[in-house]
């Protein structure tokens, strides 16, 4: 086998027919600035090809169900392993995913519970112990004298199968009915089962009245059952409840039993151990008061009730006609504001009326007169309305008024009572889960267990802290294992994938990451790099797109793709070891990672302008009742190592709040005690990776509105004109000037079964999208599709004397994006470039200067000369007077800024503190802040 991986005439995307060799079981750092084609080259081209390979060497019914991959456009690849890809896309949104379950380490646990976990009984708390036959017949006759019950044996319980066996054995032995899903059959009816379904099976032994003298009959009926189901009965008392017997496990006193443990009691995702309540999510959503009244300093009168179907004040709206009855009824004034009204007064608005009626004066212009009905209320008229619609349009309207609380039985930990009473060393399964990872390791290492216990839970601990270990090395050892995978960012889920793989220890492999380092701090990156290593040493080949300079400088082997980006890209610039590529010249990566080329720290730091946003006792999450002023007309940048609080303070609680103030968006805010400075600001803006549209129709073009400016130019030309266009003629999206054969999609989608779905170029408009009428209309030589098809760099020059169009075409420019098509379709566009497409849109609106920008992280995806575009784009927009907030772990960033938060000192629990705060300069003195000791590096 060839010790290379060697790739041939790769052209995936915008790949020049490139060939390269990679050197197997190394560290491989592929970098190059955004769009060069990096993931082009990784996941598009080599993972591609792995995976491709593998589907194929499988049989043709199994990959009916994988789909067919297609070959990547690649000549040929030698030395390809099977390929594992860690990519940041891969994160569960399912409410039901937690850390523990994506980690495997909950499952671990749920066996844990099983085989050592100490029962009590949820109700008074005492510790459950086996029951006796004599103990269940005493029960039993304590019922009232006469008392008709039949005794089950449940053989089956809640198991998928068809069970024929079992119901012949049954009849056999000389039973004679049977209880099958609470449905009474004769053993000699045929009873035919779905076995994709799971069933309760229930043999009924015994018939019984309760009257003296018949003791020994129950005794010998209940060692029948138990010979059938291995300790489990069933006393079904007729025109009463079930009591559940165990051999194993009750509490005398309050007659509550457990059967025997087993794993899936424990599961909250099995109707077994979930809560019945919430089914095991632990949460609900229900209509949010807070989010039917936004402004509480506004009276009813005024729009108080800012509810779909509630919110008008037309004196002919039914809404209105209610308000004025309840005032009328109740003497509640409907023109003071909502704050100052009672709370009962302002729950008939809320909840209704009940069983009274109101009486509702219908206007003069509605015919006048009057009628009785009684009100339900805002909140439960929406919660009705929200259950009965079948559309998914008024559905997502009412969810915009809906948050989520836990759940009142199990009080979000999700699970039955009767299984939360269930101990290891003291704690139940959902207090474990609620330690961090930290917490957690510290737990096990100091737990003392019987010499029974240790023997049995000896292999399964050990695998518990094997996991966790894995979490603490790649630097995750703040998170909890109950903590929903919907909440983590892209770079926490991926280094939880990276550290299941190191767990699963194979050897061989090649893995293929995507920027590991995101969300990661300095101090922690050294924790990174060691795992990858550790991989790497393991045997297997590490490719590693990456721009963070530790990562690059601890690879084996380096690949910059380049020299540009998009159409400029494409190509190797630089291929072997670091020290080589420190030396090229022709490398812009080299160029910055060898200190040649640098980002320049600002001669002067800027005071703003004297006013503050602050927010006081903020303690949502690990924030700790911290009081915060962030100084208004100033680039402000929140550090901290992961996990320390930065994202609770910012996104939960500060955009939040701002944007149901001042964007008046349906949003509820993390927990804080006051807000002050919100009227220094008119707006908020959050930017932040999510893509520009989810279609191919969404664009650059579409998303920044140089596209109805294009379209416009268009109409006017003189062709256009004399055929009577508008500038609706020149839209994709509307009949008229499209082609109606893809409907203005330019290809169309061929279902092929269990083949991938073909897209091929439309036939008729050969992809150009409009029909022929509208593609003969051409400004300057060029017809609409041509414009589309035009890089940014391009429309720049070919719009030059429409200012209009080529000011909003520049922005993109200023940011970096001149490589890309104007039409480039949304879905084609990377995260950071789609931040990047929103960034400049906002550049090219008038600013008002009391803006504030927020921002998570946006150097994710972007390479050091990219930084540098962006750092001169949020100067530019703090130039303008507005307020640019940035929650960062790039020191190049971190540098310029003009005041730091440090968050910490530590992630989780060690963290929701301020460690220093000031210049960058006054924090990289502060001895105890990590960024502080990272950043004078970058000072000097």
């Amino acid at each position: 086998m060839t010790n290379k991986i060697i790739i041939k005439g790769a052209r995936a995307n915008n790949l020049k027919n490139i060939d390269l060799e990679l050197p197997r079981d190394s560290l491989i750092v592929m970098t190059g600035l955004s769009g060069s084609g990096k993931s082009s080259l990784a996941f598009d081209t080599i993972y591609a090809d792995g995976q491709r390979r593998y589907v194929e060497s499988l049989s043709s019914y199994a990959r009916m169900f994988l789909g067919q991959m297609e070959k990547p456009d690649v000549d040929s690849i030698e030395g390809l392993s099977p390929a594992i890809s860690i990519d940041q896309k891969t994160t569960s949104k399912n409410p039901r995913s937690t850390v523990g379950t994506v980690t495997e380490i909950y499952d671990y646990l749920r066996l844990l519970y099983a085989r050592i976990g100490v029962p009590h009984c949820p109700v008074c708390g005492r510790e459950i112990s086996q029951q006796t036959i004599d103990q269940m017949v005493d029960t039993l006759m304590e019922l009232p004298a006469g008392t008709k019950l039949q005794l089950l044996a449940p053989i089956v319980r809640n198991r998928k199968g068809q069970y024929s066996k079992e119901l012949e054995s049954a009849r056999k032995s000389g039973f004679v009915r049977v209880r099958v899903d609470g449905i009474m059959y004769e053993l000699t009816e045929e009873i035919k089962l779905d076995k994709n379904k799971k069933h309760n099976i229930e043999i009924i032994v015994d018939r019984i009245v309760i009257k003296e003298g018949i003791e020994s009959r129950i005794t010998d009926s209940l060692e029948t059952v138990f010979s059938l189901t291995g300790g489990l009965a069933i006393a079904d008392v007729i025109g009463g409840e079930e009591i559940l017997f165990s051999q194993n496990y009750a509490c005398p006193e309050h007659n509550i039993s457990i059967g025997e443990l087993e794993p899936v009691m424990f599961s909250f995702n099995n109707p077994v151990g979930a809560c019945p309540k919430c089914t095991g999510l632990g949460v609900f959503r229900h209509i949010d008061p807070d989010l039917i009244i936004p402004n509480k300093e506004l009276s009813i009168e005024d729009g108080a009730i800012n509810a779909s179907g509630w919110n008008s004040l037309d004196e002919t709206s039914i809404a209105m006609m209610y308000y004025r009855a309840i005032s009328k009824k109740y003497g509640v004034p409907i023109d003071v504001p909502v704050k100052d009204l009672k709370k009962e007064q302002l729950d008939l608005f809320l909840y209704g009326t009940g069983d009274e009626t109101l009486e509702l004066k219908r206007p003069a212009s509605l015919g006048g007169g009057s009628y009785n009905s009684p009100f339900e209320g805002v909140v439960n008229n929406l919660e009705r309305r929200y259950k009965e619609t079948s559309s998914d349009w008024s559905r997502n309207e009412i969810e915009e008024y809906m948050s989520e609380v836990n759940c009142p039985v199990c009080h979000g930990k999700r699970l039955r009572d009767e299984y939360l009473a269930v101990t290891v060393g003291g704690r139940n399964i959902s207090e474990l889960t609620d330690f961090s990872v930290k917490e957690g390791l510290k737990f096990f290492n100091e737990l003392k267990l019987s010499e029974h216990d240790s023997f049995v839970g000896e292999r399964i601990i050990k695998e518990v802290k094997e996991r966790l270990g894995f979490l603490k090395s790649v630097g995750l050892e703040y998170l909890t294992l109950s903590r929903s995978a919907g909440t983590l960012s892209g770079g926490e889920s991926q280094r939880i994938r990276l550290a299941t793989q190191i767990g699963s220890s194979l050897v061989g492999v090649l893995y293929i990451l995507d920027e590991p380092s995101i969300g990661l701090h300095q101090r922690d990156n050294d924790k990174l790099i060691a795992t990858l290593k550790r991989l790497r040493d393991l045997g297997n080949t590490l490719i590693v797109v990456e721009h963070d300079d530790d990562t690059m400088l601890a690879a084996d082997y380096i690949v910059d793709i380049g020299p540009g980006a998009g159409i400029h890209g494409g190509e190797v610039v630089f291929s072997g070891t670091v020290d080589k590529l420190l030396k090229c010249r022709t490398s812009i990566t080299g160029q910055y990672l060898s200190g040649r080329k640098k980002i320049e720290i600002p001669k002067k730091r800027r005071n703003g302008n004297g006013k503050f946003l602050t927010v006081k006792g903020a303690c949502e999450h690990n924030l700790r009742n911290i009081d915060v002023s962030i100084p208004l007309g100033e680039l402000v940048c929140v550090t901290g190592v992961s996990g320390s609080g930065k994202s609770s303070l910012v996104n939960e609680i500060i955009y939040k709040h701002l944007a149901a103030k001042l964007n008046r968006a349906k949003t509820r805010s993390g927990a804080f005690a006051d807000m002050e400075g919100i009227e220094n600001l008119d707006k908020v803006i959050c930017i932040d990776q999510s893509p520009i549209g989810r279609t191919p129709r969404s664009n650059p073009a579409t998303y920044t509105g140089v596209f109805s400016d294009i379209r416009e130019l268009f109409a006017k030309t003189p062709d256009a004109k004399a055929h009577g266009y508008t500038s609706g003629r020149f839209s994709f999206n509307v009949k008229g000037g499209r082609c109606e054969a893809c409907e203005g999609d330019g290809i169309i989608k061929i279902e092929m079964h269990f083949l991938p779905d073909i897209y091929v170029p439309c036939e008729v408009c050969k992809g150009k999208r409009y029909n022929r009428e509208t593609l003969d209309i051409h400004y300057k030589g060029k017809s609409i599709y041509d414009v589309l098809e035009m890089t940014v760099d391009e429309g720049v020059e070919f719009f030059e004397h429409i200012p209009k169009i080529a000011k909003k075409l520049k922005t993109l420019q200023e940011v970096g994006l001149g490589y890309i098509k104007i039409g480039q379709p949304a879905t084609t566009l990377s995260g950071g470039e789609a931040q990047r497409v929103k960034l400049s849109t906002e550049l090219s609106k008038r600013s008002t200067g009391n803006t504030i920008y927020i921002l998570d992280e946006p150097t994710t995806g972007l390479h050091t000369a990219d930084v540098h575009k962006l750092i001169d784009v949020l100067q530019k927009l703090t130039d303008q007077g507005n307020t640019v907030l940035v929650i960062e772990h790039n020191l190049n960033v971190i540098k310029v800024a003009d005041h730091i938060i440090d968050l910490g000192p530590e992630g989780g629990d060690g963290g929701g503190t301020i460690v220093a705060q000031g210049t960058p300069e006054e924090v990289a003195e502060c001895e105890k802040s990590y960024t502080g000791q990272y950043l004078r590096g970058y000072l000097e």
